[in-house]
């Protein structure tokens, strides 16, 4: 059982104690918010940084970073993992694929089922923005101890394995 209360989270939008306002989630207590608000403010940067520098954009070094690390991936198991949506990951893709940084091979003569590689060229931009992304990565966590760094990165995984269960889908009621 969880000592965590709602009114943990919670705060009335004037900031007085008998408001008639409704309550709302608090923007500075809700640590989901602050994710939440931390993740889009990280993609909107890292979207601005690597459009300016690279000519590509954040989802695009996802899937840069992806491809690196597990080639030959499918569209689904890329989408399982970044825990961005199946359309998205095809989209930056193919994407990629006109701009001659990743292919795919058509797996047992299905073109629905393919396994996703990056080219050479591919290879190659990752590795020039890869200190690139490393140095913004520095400049987010100044500040951070090694400990630190090892107890956030913990509770963000944690909070991960807490979120697995909203991502299965619900049964199917025809089964």
């Amino acid at each position: 059982m969880s000592d965590l209360t709602d009114e943990m989270f919670l705060s009335l939008p004037d900031g007085s104690k008998d408001s008639p306002a409704a309550p709302t989630l608090d923007y500075d207590r809700s640590p989901v918010v602050t994710v939440t608000f931390a993740g889009n403010r990280l993609t909107r940067n890292a979207t601005r940084a690597y459009q300016q520098e690279f000519g590509i954009g954040v989802m695009d070094w996802r899937m840069l970073v992806m491809l690196t690390r597990d080639p030959g991936c499918s569209v689904g198991h890329a989408a399982r993992v970044t825990g961005i949506d199946k359309a998205a990951v095809s989209r930056a893709l193919h994407r990629m694929s006109q701009a001659g940084l990743a292919r795919a091979e058509v797996l047992g003569g299905d073109e629905r089922r393919k396994s996703w590689f990056l080219t050479e060229a591919g290879h190659a931009l990752h590795a020039r923005i890869l200190p690139r992304a490393l140095e913004r990565q520095r400049d987010l966590l100044k500040g951070f101890s090694t400990e630190d760094l090892k107890a956030f990165t913990g509770y963000l995984q944690r909070f991960l394995e807490n979120m697995a269960d909203e991502d299965t889908p619900p049964p199917d009621e025809n089964s």
